[in-house]
């Protein structure tokens, strides 16, 4: 029986080629995305279902949270795929930074709302992370929205240990109740994701000098395939962190359970929870 696997940030990128890959492989595949164009041009390719939501705004992660939970009586992969990277410092309708926001806040809340299917699902939760998460990263947990000083490579590697301190964070609090997270790195992709960034990152991911660097969208989504076909606990460990399908290291930071754990409070606090 083909299991429910949802994936963010599927309008394009390794979102959509996961889509594509998990769906050729007989999944049955919900893409979310934010751009509805997009999103439903890659829903009709596969003739799949498709919702529409922008993490840059917490009510429309709210809306898709009551969508999900009304419409599938069992999620088994949860993909929290969508984040970017922002050129400049911007404050969302919700009040929070952009990168903050997009990159965690929106998918920790999701998971969060989600969290009882997912318990009763079994489900993995795999979260798209980055080795930014260890070379960018300048984590300060009294100043994580970039109020006293702001970068935006900063605030995106911030963003990317964030997501893996709370998925360590998930296992230990619900690894028992039957959720299976991970967090990997999908690698260098050659994508659209530079493009909202400027100086040497945009220049990097949009430049023809450099094309030959990055990976293609196909071996990115593939990274992510992977874990959503693997069987936790045999293909993958819960709580660790990957990449090319091995598992890696990342920021030291990560291992810090006295961190996962104000991080994970702060965040729930941050988005009334």
């Amino acid at each position: 029986m083909p299991r429910t696997i949802v994936i963010t940030g599927a309008s394009d990128g390794i979102g959509a080629a996961s889509a594509r890959q998990l769906h050729e492989a007989g999944e049955q595949v919900v893409v979310v995305g934010r751009d509805p164009a997009k999103t439903h041009a890659v829903a009709g390719e596969l003739g799949v279902d498709s919702l529409v939501a922008d993490f840059a705004d917490l009510a429309q992660v709210r809306e898709l949270a009551t969508a999900l939970l009304e419409r599938y009586p069992r999620i088994d992969v949860l993909a929290n795929n969508a984040g970017g990277i922002f050129a400049e410092r911007r404050v969302t309708v919700d009040g929070f930074e952009q990168t903050f926001q997009v990159n965690h806040l929106a998918g920790f809340l999701l998971t969060n709302l989600l969290l009882d299917r997912l318990c009763e699902s079994g489900a993995s939760v795999i979260q798209t992370s980055s080795e930014a998460a260890r070379t960018f990263a300048r984590f300060d947990i009294d100043d994580m929205q970039g109020e006293r000083r702001y970068s935006s490579r900063a605030a995106y590697g911030n963003g990317k240990l964030a997501n893996v301190l709370c998925t360590k964070e998930l296992h230990r609090r619900y690894g028992d109740a039957g959720v299976n997270a991970v967090a990997f790195h999908p690698g260098v992709i050659g994508s659209s994701f530079g493009a909202t960034s400027r100086g040497p990152i945009r220049w990097f991911y949009t430049s023809r000098l450099t094309q030959g660097l990055l990976a293609t969208n196909d071996v990115g989504g593939s990274r992510l395939t992977w874990l959503a076909m693997g069987k936790p606990g045999v293909d993958w460990q819960p709580g660790g962190f990957y990449a090319n399908n091995a598992a890696s290291r990342t920021n030291r930071l990560a291992d810090d359970p006295v961190l996962a754990k104000r991080l994970w409070d702060e965040s729930a606090r941050l988005v009334g929870l």
